[in-house]
């Protein structure tokens, strides 16, 4: 049964007002509707607007100047208004759904309660006109009350027209920090196995926004409900492997989860929380006092991020730097701007305080020993870390005082040996930062080409 609220007040945005008035003015229903109606009533910024409406396509291309055919066969049509973008959909009953994904074909109709009944949850299948005010068929203005995600009418209806609204729902709940109802929980349960049918690439989004969510505990919810079996299995292995050692006192999956809370919502800091000890599962050892040891984890961790997101079909720099930091996550220090400098020169200094926020998260995960140890330690590093950029010293072959093209004209011929000497200046600099002169370097040089078997 719809309800509508007119107590209910949302600001639109202008343009969305506009669109709304001309299409009413020529006889058509026309509402802001889904996500946009959710995040307004939660008091948050909407990304998009969206518009549903009585009129058909051809009737909304005729009444505004400026459309594209976005989603025509859809009823989609997108409108220019006041150099906004906004899509304009006709109120539609969705066909059979064949594979799981689309619907074999659509039906358009006049009835804005069939329109929102094909909707996914209730949250989102709320509309809003400022004349009548808020239309609430399935009882979404509720659930948004009392933090619920719930299937519009029969959950496994819902899934089974759609597979990777199973994602949806576990993502919503992180975003909004919501508990999935019982009977969608259910249903997410029942239909986990039909995520094979979804594309890497929609997948990748779904995860991408559950990560970089203010709740990425909710992770475990895909852990719970089976969804890990078919898009991250190893995860499941992750949850099953203790880590008996004075360092931890988290398994391996919870461990992530924890480390993943503690690292600020960025993208790749998210997802290199999530796969930094993925290499755990091909590396413990126990020795005989029944210590787990996983030497060489983090090789192996990179390795399997950089598979993972390979088939997540991530865009090469985003790979690039997760695998980076899950390579070096464990890297050793000791404090000393000598140490500093050498991790520096390891993952580069515009990416050293996402490595030191990757360390810091990991100890944060990590038993109470493990704090004590390392977190103050960090500290220090960070002090390090700004003392060195702030002093201009040297931790990479371009921040050398002299370059290739100064060996050569020094009489060294160009080949394999330039860049091997260039290294061994680099290491001397980086021990000790006062060597960085033209000067000093020059007759160093000199001294390992004559010391190299010729």
């Amino acid at each position: 049964m719809c309800h509508s609220h007119t107590d209910a007040a949302l600001t639109l945005p202008a343009g969305a007002a506009k669109i709304l008035q001309i299409l009413q003015a020529a006889g058509h229903e026309a509402y802001v509707v889904g996500g946009c109606v959710r995040d307004a009533l939660l008091g948050r910024t909407p990304g998009d607007w969206d518009i549903t409406t009585s009129a058909a396509p051809q009737e909304v291309k005729a009444l505004f100047r400026r459309t594209i055919d976005t989603g025509i066969q859809h009823g989609t049509i997108t409108v220019r208004m006041m150099g906004e973008s906004y899509e304009v959909t006709t109120y539609r009953v969705d066909g059979i759904y064949e594979d799981g994904r689309h619907p074999k074909e659509v039906t358009f109709t006049r009835s804005l309660s069939e329109d929102l009944r094909r909707r996914d949850f209730t949250i989102n299948a709320m509309a809003y006109c400022p004349g009548e005010g808020l239309v609430d068929c399935f009882g979404g203005i509720q659930d948004l009350k009392d933090g619920i995600l719930r299937a519009v009418g029969v959950p496994s209806e819902r899934f089974a027209e759609d597979a990777l609204r199973i994602l949806r729902a576990v993502r919503f709940s992180a975003q909004l920090d919501f508990t999935i109802e019982p009977v969608t929980l259910a249903a997410i349960r029942d239909f986990a196995p039909s995520l094979t049918k979804i594309s890497a690439e929609r997948i990748r989004v779904e995860l991408d926004k559950l990560l970089c969510s203010g709740h990425p505990e909710h992770f475990l919810t895909l852990y719970q409900t089976g969804i890990t079996d078919i898009i991250f299995p190893e995860f499941n292995r992750m949850m099953e492997m203790p880590q008996n050692n004075p360092w931890h006192s988290y398994n391996v999956g919870i461990h992530t989860i924890e480390v993943m809370k503690a690292v600020p919502a960025d993208r790749v800091l998210r997802w290199s929380a999530l796969l930094h000890d993925t290499g755990k599962l091909e590396t413990r050892s126990t020795d005989e006092k029944g210590t787990d040891h996983f030497y060489g984890h983090a090789k192996e961790s990179a390795a399997f991020a950089d598979r993972f997101l390979k088939k997540l079909r991530f865009d090469n720099h985003t790979i690039d730097q997760v695998v980076l930091l899950v390579r070096w996550h464990d890297s050793w220090f000791d404090g000393s701007a000598r140490v500093t400098r050498r991790v520096m020169n390891r993952v580069g200094a515009e990416n050293f305080m996402d490595l030191l926020a990757i360390a810091r998260a990991d100890a944060m995960a990590k038993s109470a020993y493990a704090k004590e140890q390392l977190l103050p330690k960090y500290d220090e590093v960070e002090k390090r870390y700004h003392e060195i950029k702030d002093a201009g010293e040297c931790t990479s072959l371009k921040d050398l005082s002299i370059s290739g093209r100064d060996l050569i004209a020094a009489g060294m011929k160009p080949g394999p040996e330039i860049g091997e000497t260039l290294q061994y200046l680099l290491t001397l600099v980086l021990e000790d930062p006062a060597l960085n002169t033209r000067e000093t370097l020059l007759p160093r040089a000199e001294q390992f080409r004559r010391s190299r078997p010729q």
